[in-house]
């Protein structure tokens, strides 16, 4: 199973914007935008992304991309 990694459009500034770009280009992850995915207030003050429905937050675009990473990894270990 591909790991599923959710946006919300509205927290995607140009560095995430990057990073969302860098895992689309993997063909191992399914990337999705939304318009909303309710956390209007983590929205408006860092980087977030869903995996798999699991929440990951981080300071900045740079450590949402490995955190992301980290948790796509450790869900192969789960399975």
């Amino acid at each position: 199973m591909r790991p599923l990694i959710e946006f919300c459009v509205n927290n995607l500034t140009s560095d995430v914007l990057e990073i969302k770009a860098k895992l689309e280009s993997n063909l191992d992850f399914d990337v999705l935008e939304y318009g909303c995915l309710g956390n209007c207030g983590l929205c408006a003050r860092a980087p977030y992304a869903l995996v798999n429905g699991e929440l990951i937050t981080a300071e900045t675009a740079e450590e949402l991309y490995k955190k992301i990473l980290q948790a796509c990894e450790e869900m192969e270990f789960r399975f």
